[in-house]
């Protein structure tokens, strides 16, 4: 048992994991025998489900103050990961998608659509939002509903056509266009009873059916002048940009970091195959062996690196919102890249194993197919890079190198939080402490050891890139002072995600043996993880030494064989 789990920072989320069981015992109902062939029917996985009822999972998404569970985003995700490790698809449809929807409802609706909402998730009810614009490539300021005013009520016309949990909804919040003016005023977000709207004027349109979440249940609504009344409005007529701008820094980390649980199980499989293969009657240096060797201990690297950045923007949802803008379009822009990345990677270790739909290998190919989808949508890469491009000129005018180093509990999972406060989450503050972890950590590593040394020489590497990229921008700026050009600047937008997980992973690294973990205070981890980013910039940093290495896999077999996680929690898990 972790430092963590002891102190019961986490003890929901084990006792969660300890419900849901060893998902390889073909007799656990939730395991991945009845969990797989709920993916092959495209239905729901009904047993899982009725297990986070029995266990009042829907609570952790309902705030204290109203009768739930949730006092920080972080023990939101703590708790959720466990899910995510069996099944994305049970997850999302189960309950995030609910949470994603009342997030709006906690941070605008009123005291009445508050205690309303909450009443329908502590039930058991579900929530859906409507968001997606299929049409414009999910921008949801281009929405294809309108709501125009008619005496005390609103007439809804147009289409959403991909609604998760539509069909069993009992709230539905919707995002809908009420100004033709394009604009920040131009939409407005509602709180609906789907199953109180006029059935000859809100037409359910089919269910579609995806390659990746198949249990998840997508349909449509296609509305004709369809009456709903002025009260469903969350916040003031005109308000939804900014709601949804809020709500997204929110949704955005939470949903990229419980992604980290999914790929946990990926990495425990790959492992788990890998070692099968070593107990083959064949020489134990066979090349195939070591590339398998070599897949899973950099993925394992690579799910640190994620999580640090996941962790530090998490926690500052609590403790720095007015810089999450970044913080979380920068991990939600990491998915694509590192995690899944990362699953195809693993993908090669087990070779025509991949193509197998039973047992550990099944969960295995429903993880490569599921993940992927959390990436996309209004929140997907390009959303992320946009929200971040036009923040480079004035952050590297005004704070890279500037700021002081942020506050310790940023980086110590765990630790207790202030009360999240929405209001103070900011579209663009200008500011970026986290990124001063680079240069001040990187002038003051200490230690002869050789991870504390090669943590040194790629740290110093990282400063230059740092700096390089705070004169790129600067130069980018005076050359077009009213836009970067969006190639160059996309391109700036990846350097900058990545430089921000170094230093997410300098500051864990750095504050870990506060919290009496003996590995992450270690520097052959990070030394390993900014080796990483390093090479994914193009720069040319130090060899590795093997010693760092060696000591990497010597955790991660640790870690398979103790049945822990392979995150920063480093809870157990089961199977």
């Amino acid at each position: 048992m972790t430092a963590l789990a002891a102190r019961g920072t986490h003890a929901r989320a084990t006792e969660l994991e300890y419900a849901l069981g060893d998902p390889a015992d073909p007799a656990n109902p939730v395991g991945y025998a009845s969990l797989l062939a709920a993916d092959r029917a495209a239905e729901r996985f009904t047993a899982g489900e009725e297990l986070l009822d029995d266990e009042r999972v829907f609570a952790e998404f309902v705030p204290t103050g109203l009768g739930g569970r949730l006092d920080s985003f972080e023990e939101l995700v703590a708790v959720m990961r466990p899910v995510f490790r069996r099944d994305v698809g049970l997850a999302m449809g189960y309950g995030m998608m609910s949470w994603m929807a009342a997030s709006d409802v906690w941070t605008t609706g009123t005291g009445e659509q508050r205690r309303r909402l909450a009443g329908i998730l502590l039930s058991g009810g579900k929530a859906a939002i409507a968001q997606h614009e299929t049409a414009h490539s999910n921008q949801y300021v281009r929405s294809q509903v309108t709501a125009g005013t008619v005496g005390d009520r609103l007439l809804l016309n147009g289409a959403k056509p991909l609604i998760n949990n539509l069909e069993r909804a009992r709230a539905l919040v919707l995002f809908c266009r009420t100004d033709a003016d394009a604009g920040s005023r131009s939409h407005s977000a509602l709180l609906l009873d789907p199953q109180a709207l006029p059935a000859d004027r809100a037409t359910l349109l089919p269910r579609h059916v995806s390659v990746g979440l198949r249990g998840c249940r997508f349909a449509g609504l296609d509305f004709r002048d369809c009456p709903v009344p002025a009260s469903a409005l969350l916040g003031p007529l005109g308000s939804g940009v900014t709601t949804a701008l809020r709500s997204f820094q929110i949704s955005r980390t939470v949903i990229a970091a419980l992604a980290v649980g999914a790929v946990d199980t990926v990495l425990r499989t790959a492992v788990g195959f890998e070692r099968s293969e070593r107990s083959h009657p064949r020489h134990v240096s066979d090349p195939d062996t070591d590339r398998a060797s070599a897949a899973t201990t950099g993925a394992f690297v690579d799910l640190l690196l994620y999580d640090s950045l996941a962790t530090v923007a998490t926690r500052a949802l609590h403790l720095l919102p007015e810089q999450t803008s970044v913080y979380s379009a920068a991990l939600k822009y990491l998915l694509p890249k590192v995690l899944t990345e990362t699953m195809y990677t693993l993908s090669t270790v087990l070779g025509s194993g991949i193509y197998h739909r039973e047992g550990t290998l099944g969960i295995f190919q429903k993880h490569i197919r599921d993940v992927p989808v959390l990436s996309l949508g209004h929140a997907g890469s390009a959303a992320c890079q946009a929200t971040i491009l036009p923040q480079l000129p004035r952050l590297a005018r005004s704070s890279w190198f500037l700021e002081e180093a942020p506050p310790a509990a940023l980086f110590r999972t765990g630790e207790p939080l202030p009360p999240a406060a929405a209001e103070r989450l900011d579209i663009a503050s200008g500011r970026d402490a986290l990124s001063a972890c680079l240069p001040l950590i990187a002038s003051d590593i200490t230690g002869d050891g050789p991870g504390e040394r090669a943590l040194a020489a790629i740290a110093a590497v990282l400063v230059d890139e740092f700096r390089d990229l705070r004169d790129r921008v600067r130069a980018l700026e005076r050359a077009q002072p009213h836009d970067l050009f969006p190639v160059a600047g996309f391109a700036l937008v990846d350097r900058y995600a990545l430089l921000l997980a170094a230093s997410a992973v300098l500051g864990v690294w750095r504050h870990a043996g506060d919290g009496g973990d003996p590995f992450l205070a270690d520097a052959s981890w990070a030394a390993a993880a900014l080796h990483v980013v390093a090479r994914r910039l193009g720069a040319r940093p130090p060899d590795l030494p093997p010693e760092c290495a060696r000591r990497v896999r010597q955790e991660m077999l640790l870690r398979f064989g103790a049945q822990l996680g392979f995150d920063l929690y480093n809870t157990p898990v089961c199977g």
